[in-house]
């Protein structure tokens, strides 16, 4: 794998390894990134170890950590899933878990780290995602980082009894060359 660093912020992308299974779990489990996600039951050692094993073992999903260039420091993780070969695509998330690591652009430089993974090593042609349509600061994020607003689906998912909007997201292989990220 080539180096995936970002002088700027100061970040670096790593594989994740079944040692970051620990800070993984309690990351997810916190309200602040716990309340992002679409699916937001409690996150368990099991989940964790079924989603390396049926996931990232299989060649279905890559996740990276995303670390502070210099010591290492783990301050969350990014990944893509569900990657279709027949399609050339790939579902993409993240998430930071340290807090004092959010407001600092290194969400959206790890999503500029890890869309030149996809399209470099990957090959793949498109990187999609979706978010709850009321995180404003993911979806300023994503834009950034080159993502376009390709649709909004009303009350699509249920948390906790209230229905909530999704926008769905997308980059092209060519968006991305275009922009000379």
């Amino acid at each position: 794998m080539k180096q995936y660093m970002d002088d700027k912020t100061g970040i670096c992308l790593r594989l994740m390894s079944p040692e970051d299974t620990d800070l993984i779990i309690k990351w997810r489990n916190s309200d602040s990134v716990r309340k992002n996600f679409i699916y937001q039951a409690p996150f368990t050692r099991e989940g964790h170890e079924n989603w390396i094993r049926t996931m990232i073992d299989t060649g279905k999903a890559v996740q990276m950590m995303i670390c502070e260039a210099g010591e290492g420091t783990p301050l969350g993780s990014v990944y893509i899933r569900d990657i279709d070969r027949t399609h050339s695509k790939a579902e993409y998330g993240i998430f930071i878990g340290e807090d004092a690591a959010r407001g600092r652009g290194i969400g959206t430089a790890a999503a500029k780290l890890m869309l030149r993974y996809c399209f470099e090593e990957e090959g793949l042609h498109r990187i999609y995602l979706r978010a709850l349509a009321d995180n404003g600061q993911a979806i300023r994020s994503y834009e950034k980082a080159g993502f376009q607003k390709e649709a909004c689906l009303r009350e699509d998912v249920r948390i906790g009894g209230t229905y909530y909007d999704i926008v769905w997201m997308a980059i092209l292989q060519a968006d991305w060359k275009e922009s000379g990220e």
